[in-house]
């Protein structure tokens, strides 16, 4: 089942093969923030920034989850590489 960022039930992304593809994505894209827990007596956690969700999604027309995955890690990859 493909996977997506949802914000208000609204889809904001391409949809991904699975949930942690999404939180790779939204991580790079500086929408995962770490969390402490009240009394911080459990590590920090990650969560998504401004109510973000992860959520199973229905597929757009020709819409290729595995493929959206390749497109951002090239994305990713090439990004280092011009940081560098």
């Amino acid at each position: 089942m493909p996977y997506a960022l949802f914000s208000n039930d609204a889809k904001l992304s391409k949809a991904y093969p699975t949930a942690a593809d999404v939180w790779k994505i939204a991580r790079n894209s500086g929408l995962v923030v770490d969390v402490v827990s009240p009394g911080g007596k459990h590590a920090p956690h990650p969560v998504l920034d401004h109510d973000y969700e992860i959520k199973p999604c229905q597929l757009e027309p020709h819409e290729d989850p595995a493929r959206n995955k390749a497109d951002a890690e090239h994305d990713a990859q090439t990004e280092l590489q011009l940081a560098s």
